[in-house]
């Protein structure tokens, strides 16, 4: 019986941007247009200033962030994970899109945390962001953990935060078996993330760039792709299935 090759997919915000979800450092991305959004997730601000923790809030409640829906790409890295071939993703992204397309979430490590849940920076209490969202709807500008009164906020990794280190290692070690690697929707700028680009490919792997914009990787990419991510990536993983 011949084992098939694992595929490790490292994805960034571009995969989203069909679910409604903007970018970061595109030409319309969220950073270009509002600079000062950036604080509204940036740790030292967040945790020093009560006027950030309301308005970032309210940029969760009027954004809709538990809306947006699986697109194509993520369905079809889903499709190829039902096939047979061993699939990894390695997601930049905080929306927990690839699990609810259908991809278990054992095979899904999130570099940068999650922002369906929050967590009580006190106590470390954990609940669900749907449940914080709704005490916003009911008046409260920024929601205190209900255990003990602390801080709350997303259960994502911020800037100016250090990625989970064993979250960090086991997508290396990942990066590093792989004999394909996509990096899919990232700017592929914001480190270590982008750097498992570089471990994968250093380590053998078939490196694929799919982005709209050039990424810092493009060169040592074995192919680049700057057609729409919603129809190139589907097509390229059909391909393997």
């Amino acid at each position: 019986m011949t084992t098939k090759p694992l595929v490790a997919l490292l994805s960034g915000a571009g995969i989203s941007t069909d679910s409604g979800i903007p970018d970061y450092r595109g030409p319309a991305g969220l950073w270009r247009q509002d600079p000062e959004a950036e604080k509204l997730v940036t740790h030292e601000h967040y945790m020093g200033d009560p006027d950030v923790r309301r308005r970032s809030w309210q940029m969760r409640r009027r954004t809709g962030a538990l809306r947006p829906e699986p697109n194509a790409a993520h369905r079809a890295v889903v499709e190829l994970e039902r096939s047979g071939v061993p699939v990894r993703v390695l997601t930049q992204n905080v929306d927990g899109l690839h699990q609810r397309a259908g991809m278990p979430a054992r095979k899904v490590l999130e570099l940068h945390g999650s922002a369906r849940h929050v967590v009580c920076v006190k106590c470390g209490a954990k609940g669900a962001m749907e449940d914080a969202l709704a005490r916003i709807d009911a008046g409260e500008d920024d929601p205190p953990c209900l255990e003990c009164g602390g801080v709350l906020r997303p259960a994502t990794v911020m800037f100016g935060e250090p990625l989970d280190p064993s979250v960090l290692a086991e997508a290396a070690a990942i990066a590093k078996a792989c004999t394909l690697f996509f990096a899919v929707g990232s700017s592929l700028q914001v480190h270590p993330a982008a750097g498992l680009a570089q471990v994968a490919a250093e380590h053998g792997a078939r490196l694929v760039v799919v982005n709209a914009e050039p990424t810092p990787y493009d060169g040592i990419a074995d192919e680049v792709v700057r057609e729409p991510i919603g129809t190139a990536l589907p097509r390229l993983l059909r391909e393997l299935a």
